[in-house]
C-alpha cells in the first residue's frame, strides 16, 4: 500500500489517497456535523467520479438517516423481548449529543453521509455500507465493561446530554472540523481502553477491510475524521480472518453465569434448610420478607418514575421472582407493561433527543419515562435482593 499526495484535484488534508494493489482509494474524513464536510464529499465524489462510494454506515443507520419517519418502525415491544433496551438508551444519548451540537452549526448529524449517498445515486454510483452493525458495536462495547466502569460510561453520556456550557464560535469552527461523537468517544477512551478498543480500533479494522472488498479500481470511502488515521494504519494489513470475531456479541463468561445463577440457588437453598431446621412458620416469614424486600423498592421505583399503577403492581409482584433467576430483570417486565398501557406517541420518539437534556422531559416524555421505569424498578429489585438474601443468610446461620 503506498500514500500518495497527488491527484488531479487538489484536497485538503482531510482527504487522503490510498493506493493498493493497483486501486486508488479516496479516504474522505469528514466531521458528521459539518457543513464544510457536506461539500467537500460532494465535490470529492462529482470530481473523481468512482466506480463505488463506501460509507461508514450500517444498514440500520443508513435507513435512519435517509428515512426521516424511521421511527415508526421502531418497536419498543420486541427491543424489550431481546433485551436491547439499554443499547437503544445508550444509542439515544450518543444521538442526542450529536444533534445537539449539530443544531449549533444548522446542519443534521450525519448530513455529509447523506449527501454522498444522494451525491452517488445522482450519479448513477453503486453505494457500499462498510460499517458494522451499531447494534453489534454497542453490545460488545457494554459487555467489554465492568460494572463499574459501566457506570462510569452512563454517568459520563448523562453529563454530556444535561451539559448546557455555552459553545463560542471558537469552539464551533473546531468542531466543525472534526467528528465530534468520536472525539467523544476518545475522551472516554482515556479512562475506559476496552471501550475505545470496541467503538474505535475494532472499527478500523472492520472498515478497512470492507472498504478494500468494495468494488472496482477507483472508490471514495466517506468516514469520520477519528478514524482517517487508523484505517490507513490498518490498510496495507490482511485482517480478514478478524471480521467474523468482531462481528458477534461475546457469550456471557461461565463464570458470570455460574455468579447469576449461585444467589438464587443461595436464597432458595437457604429457605428450604430454614424450614427443615426451624419449621415452616419461619421459613414463611422469612419468603413473605424476601417478596416484601424485593417488591416495595422495585415499586417505589415505578411510583417514583410515575409509571401506570398497574406497572407499580407488575414491579411489586414481579421483582421477588425475577430476582431468583438471571434470565430477566425486574427492569424488562416493568417496562414491557408501561409500553403495553402507555405506548409513547409519535411526536414523544421526535423529540425524545430534546427531552433527555431537561429533568422534566424525563417523566413528560414517555419514551423516557420508560426507561426511567426500566432503571428504576431495575435498581429498587437490585437492592431488594441484596437487603432480602442478607437478612435470609443471616437467619440461617444465626
Amino acid at each position: 500500500m503506498e500514500l500518495s499526495d497527488s491527484s488531479s484535484h487538489e484536497y485538503p488534508s482531510d482527504v487522503q489517497i490510498l493506493h493498493h494493489e493497483g486501486r486508488v482509494f479516496y479516504l474522505v474524513g469528514t466531521a458528521h456535523i459539518s457543513q464544510e464536510s457536506v461539500e467537500l464529499v460532494q465535490r470529492v465524489i462529482r470530481q473523481e467520479q468512482p466506480d463505488c462510494v463506501c460509507l461508514e454506515l450500517d444498514d440500520k443507520r443508513y435507513h435512519s438517516l435517509s428515512q426521516k419517519d424511521s421511527w415508526q418502525a421502531l418497536d419498543l415491544k420486541q427491543i424489550l423481548k431481546k433485551k436491547q433496551l439499554a443499547t437503544l438508551f445508550i444509542s439515544m444519548l450518543m444521538a442526542s449529543y450529536q444533534k445537539r451540537l449539530g443544531g449549533k452549526m444548522g446542519v443534521d448529524p450525519g448530513a455529509e453521509l447523506l449527501a454522498a449517498a444522494q451525491t452517488a445515486q445522482e450519479l448513477q454510483i453503486p453505494v457500499s455500507l462498510c460499517d458494522r452493525d451499531v447494534r453489534v458495536t454497542l453490545r460488545r462495547a457494554w459487555k467489554s465493561t465492568s460494572l463499574f466502569r459501566k457506570g462510569y460510561l452512563l454517568t459520563s453520556l448523562l453529563a454530556s446530554a444535561f451539559d448546557k456550557t455555552e459553545i463560542s464560535e471558537e469552539k464551533l469552527s473546531e468542531l466543525r472540523k472534526k467528528d465530534v461523537l468520536e472525539d467523544l468517544m476518545e475522551e472516554l477512551g482515556a479512562n475506559l481502553p476496552e471501550l475505545k478498543k470496541v467503538l474505535i480500533d475494532e472499527r478500523d479494522i472492520y472498515l478497512s477491510e470492507k472498504i478494500k472488498s468494495s468494488h472496482g479500481d477507483r472508490v471514495v470511502a466517506v468516514v469520520g475524521a477519528g478514524h482517517l488515521q487508523g484505517i490507513k494504519k490498518q490498510f496495507s494489513q490482511d485482517n480478514r480472518e478478524e471480521i467474523a470475531s468482531i462481528s458477534i456479541i461475546p457469550p456471557v463468561s461461565k463464570s458470570w453465569k455460574t455468579i447469576g445463577w449461585l444467589i438464587p440457588c443461595l436464597i432458595l437453598g437457604s429457605l428450604v434448610t430454614i424450614g427443615v431446621q426451624k419449621g415452616s412458620d419461619v421459613a414463611g416469614a422469612n419468603l413473605l420478607f424476601w417478596i416484601l424486600a424485593n417488591g416495595i423498592p422495585s415499586a417505589i421505583g415505578s411510583v417514583l418514575a410515575l409509571g401506570h399503577p398497574l406497572t407499580t403492581l407488575a414491579a411489586f409482584l414481579a421483582a421477588p421472582i425475577t430476582s431468583l433467576t438471571p434470565v430477566i430483570g425486574a427492569g424488562y417486565v416493568t417496562a414491557f407493561v408501561q409500553v403495553m398501557l402507555r405506548p409513547p406517541v409519535v411526536g414523544e420518539f421526535e423529540s425524545a433527543g430534546r427531552d433527555v437534556a431537561k429533568m422534566s422531559g424525563w417523566w413528560k416524555n414517555k419514551l423516557l419515562r420508560v426507561f426511567l421505569i426500566f432503571f428504576l424498578t431495575g435498581l429498587g429489585s437490585a437492592v431488594g435482593t441484596w437487603v432480602g438474601g442478607y437478612e435470609i443468610v443471616k437467619n440461617l446461620v444465626t
